[in-house]
């Protein structure tokens, strides 16, 4: 990571990467024993931003400059173990929060409030990033709120959300955070990343141009097959529904897709945890104590089952969160033709989809079936079963 180090890692975010890089000079300059500006270095950091744009990213660059241990160069060299290692996530005093299922516990918050008092064990600070703290319950929101208002010297938390709105982030916690707000970056930045990871130029533009300003995205789109034809498979949606019985077809697609990706995801760790936590409670053993470990284990078992439901239910609603996303871009794209207007389209690649379907459709019609998308994903969070939800948007899909 020669150049920019760390910051390499933050995509199309000069302005951020300026504040952050500061902030590392100021935190270099506590822990040598300086004085440096009133503000310059804070204890609590909130980054925010639209999905993709980084958030998770920034705070682990910015994460790895509180860490980095270079004397030559500024903070953030990329090169040094304390960047390594934070950016491999194998760093003792760097702790990464991010729920499997659908919320952060009051349990596990608590747990990851008395670590982060101890004072840092080989690192410079201690640092907790909340990779999702929008998914905080109420519970863990209040105990990290006791953190933060008096956290210990050489403690930094960094959290992640997609707005500093209270129903994100509450308001308490929000007014002790310095926030960094993150915009979507550019299709050119994208792209030139790409570049640098090693994707041939005209993958990586075709990438940056239909990922909605989504780095996660645009890489996944330009390195996995498998995520370029799901892409494909859900933009033949909205011209495919000829016919009521098509609803069901679609539907069947969208659903048994995301499921499959749950298993796809989570199978091998899903396994894995099981037979290590049967080996850990005496699987196979014999002799005295057997029987009472045995009924010990089927009570941990029950809790390790209910932990991976809930982390399939969150990685099916993300893969089918992720469709409806690009339907609702392709309605969008249908509008934008229809009007004429200059815009430039989520879907370029797809603008002959856009032109026939604005020729048949009338703007109101469109529209019906822009807000219907949306309600589906509106609905899949106030969780209505998906199958039902599904079914409910493309009747409307095919209706107009």
């Amino acid at each position: 990571m020669a150049g920019k180090g760390v910051w390499s890692e933050v995509v199309g975010q000069p302005d951020a990467v300026a504040v952050l890089s500061a902030a590392a000079d100021a935190a270099s300059s506590i822990v040598a024993g300086g004085a440096p500006p009133p503000g310059a270095m804070t204890h609590a950091w909130l980054f925010t931003g639209p999905p993709g744009s980084g958030r998770s990213g920034a705070a682990r660059a910015f994460a790895a400059a509180l860490q980095c241990t270079a004397t030559d160069d500024r903070p953030g060299c990329g090169a040094c173990a304390g960047c390594h290692t934070t950016l491999a996530g194998t760093h003792a005093d760097v702790r990464v929060v991010a729920p499997e299922g659908l919320s952060i516990a009051v349990a596990e918050m608590r747990a990851l409030v008395q670590v982060s008092a101890r004072r840092p064990t080989s690192g410079r600070w201690q640092v907790v990033i909340i990779a999702d703290a929008d998914r905080l319950t109420e519970g863990a929101s209040n105990a990290l709120l006791k953190a933060v208002e008096e956290p210990p010297d050489r403690t930094v938390f960094l959290l992640c959300a997609p707005s500093d709105h209270p129903d994100d982030v509450s308001v308490t916690i929000r007014s002790r955070c310095r926030i960094v707000p993150l915009g979507t970056p550019r299709p050119d930045a994208i792209a030139s990343a790409l570049v640098e990871d090693g994707v041939p130029a005209d993958q990586a533009s075709w990438a940056a141009s239909v990922c909605g300003g989504n780095v996660t995205r645009a890489r996944r789109l330009a390195t996995e097959e498998s995520v370029r034809a799901r892409r494909e498979s859900v933009l033949r949606i909205p011209l495919a529904l000829r016919r009521p019985a098509d609803i069901f077809t679609c539907a069947d697609s969208l659903v048994q897709a995301a499921e499959a990706d749950a298993l796809t995801a989570n199978e091998a760790r899903d396994e894995s945890e099981r037979q290590a936590l049967e080996t850990a409670m005496g699987a196979g053993g014999t002799g005295k104590g057997t029987a009472a470990a045995t009924r010990g284990a089927k009570g941990a078992l029950k809790d390790l089952e209910k932990r991976q439901k809930s982390r399939a239910t969150r990685t099916q609603r993300d893969s089918l969160d992720q469709a409806l996303v690009d339907l609702a871009a392709f309605y969008r794209d249908v509008l934008v033709t229809s009007s004429g207007a200059a815009a430039v389209l989520n879907h370029p690649d797809r603008e002959p989809d856009a032109r026939a379907a604005a020729g048949a459709w009338s703007q109101e019609s469109t529209l019906r079936r822009l807000e219907a998308v949306l309600a589906c994903r509106d609905a899949l969070e106030l969780n209505v079963k998906p199958r039902i939800a599904v079914e409910a948007m493309l009747t409307t899909l095919q209706r107009g």
